[in-house]
């Protein structure tokens, strides 16, 4: 039999990504947003390194202990409070990674001195978690309703995309009238009343939008205030390309050409599940653009723990479509039988790692298990010749040695993925022993 990576079968189901669109006239190219990404992150990189051969214990809440940053800052020669930037910034970045309350380096880190996608990545991490990065603290006084925090942090990509379309320096004044119409559309979403000051309390949308546009240049995506021009703000060029990228984004997802994007993730995978591999991720993408990030990756994950192998598969695929964002989430789950196979592959994918050689991170219960598993999809879903061809993807060299490790694997599918192929495989003897093993795992007695 010949044997192929479990993968193969779902690469039959891929095609080639259309030529993706050229940025704005005045864009400068990758490498060199690459060089200002890694510039803005030079600190970050250099505490990640430091983390990776030093104590870099963070602690279980993920927080550098007073005596970790103590050593770091007497070693990068930064102080205290550059220390704790850089440490956020490395988390958010994806430059480190916490494993049992130790850091280590991430696999950003390992190519960021030759991959100008993966700085890119790491950076537009980082712009996607500004508010995460430079959090609003009110000081002593009772600050404003959490509440409108978050909505101007709902509110930003609105006035991002406004700065990238002016292409040119924008009024405070212009933006505070933005982010006013956007909190209150919200609230009007929502039925909630108007976030008008109350009394003789002060507006508290000007403090923050100062603080939106303070954070929003910390980490590289506004430009500093003109000391000329202190009333207007434009975009940085990394930060225009970073907008310009969203927005296409958000033009290719509301093109979905199934109008699923309303619907739950499992109605949305079922009707995906009928379309090409393109239509297919344009779907996803106009299901995920209708809803924020979080949320959306939990209920993918969370119809994935399902019974349906095919939704299962498909939830993963929709996840590469989200990529970075969803890294966190996946790796949570990678310890969970049903999921871990797809987990892993998918954070070696992620990790930048070749389809074909990903399978050999599984053992081999995991990677026979994942083969019932698409098996039972097929099953489910396809046809009788697709169930036979699935058999030369397995990873055992033989139907006898494939049979033998299946009986023992322990997936909950293996008795009706052997009677199916026992039924559609035209070969009397070995449709025979498939229906013995079905038997024998049926009976208990593997």
């Amino acid at each position: 039999m010949p044997r192929r990576p479990l993968t193969a079968a779902r690469r039959t189901a891929t095609t080639r990504r259309s030529r993706p669109p050229r940025p704005p006239e005045g864009t400068p190219p990758l490498d060199r947003l690459a060089r200002l990404a890694r510039t803005e992150l030079a600190d970050a990189v250099r505490l990640a390194r430091w983390a990776g051969t030093g104590p870099g214990t963070a602690g279980p809440t993920g927080i550098l202990p007073d005596d970790a940053a103590e050593q770091a800052a007497a070693a990068l020669t930064l102080t205290r409070s550059q220390i704790r930037t850089a440490w956020d910034r490395a988390r958010l970045s994806g430059l480190i990674e916490l494993h049992g309350g130790t850091a280590r380096p991430g696999w950003r880190l390992r190519a960021w001195d030759t991959d100008d996608t993966a700085v890119l990545r790491g950076w537009v991490a980082l712009f996607d978690a500004w508010s995460l990065a430079h959090p609003f603290l009110p000081g002593p006084a009772a600050g404003p309703d959490p509440a409108l925090v978050a909505e101007v942090v709902e509110a930003a990509p609105q006035l991002l995309s406004f700065l990238h379309l002016s292409d040119e320096p924008v009024p405070i004044d212009t933006l505070l009238d933005l982010l006013r119409q956007r909190v209150a559309e919200l609230r009007a979403e929502r039925h909630e009343p108007p976030a008008d000051a109350a009394g003789d309390e002060p507006d508290p949308l000007p403090a923050l939008l100062d603080w939106t546009l303070d954070a929003l240049a910390r980490v590289g995506a506004l430009r500093p205030r003109d000391t000329e021009r202190p009333d207007e703000v434009t975009l940085t060029a990394i930060g225009s390309w970073a907008v310009w990228v969203k927005l296409e984004q958000i033009c290719v997802a509301a093109q979905g050409p199934a109008g699923h994007m309303e619907q739950s993730a499992e109605t949305m995978l079922r009707a995906s599940a009928r379309l090409s591999p393109g239509p297919a991720r344009d779907e996803y993408r106009a299901w995920l653009a209708a809803r924020p990030v979080a949320p959306a990756v939990s209920e993918l994950l969370e119809t994935a723990r399902g019974d349906d192998a095919l939704l299962r598969g498909l939830a993963f695929e929709a996840l590469r479509v989200v990529g970075d964002p969803a890294e966190s989430a996946v790796r949570d789950v990678v310890d969970e039988p049903t999921l871990r196979p797809y987990a892993v592959l998918w954070l070696a994918e992620l990790d930048g790692g070749d389809p074909d050689t990903a399978t050999g991170l599984l053992t081999r219960e995991e990677a026979t298990w994942l083969w019932i598993d698409t098996a039972a999809a097929v099953a489910d879903h396809g046809e009788d010749h697709l169930l036979v061809s699935h058999l030369e993807t397995a990873v055992q060299g033989s139907v006898p040695g494939l049979l033998e490790e299946v009986r023992n694997v322990g997936h909950p599918r293996t008795v009706q993925v052997l009677v199916a192929l026992a039924a559609a495989h035209p070969d009397p003897a070995l449709a025979k022993a498939m229906r013995r093993a079905a038997f024998q795992v049926h009976t208990g007695e593997a």
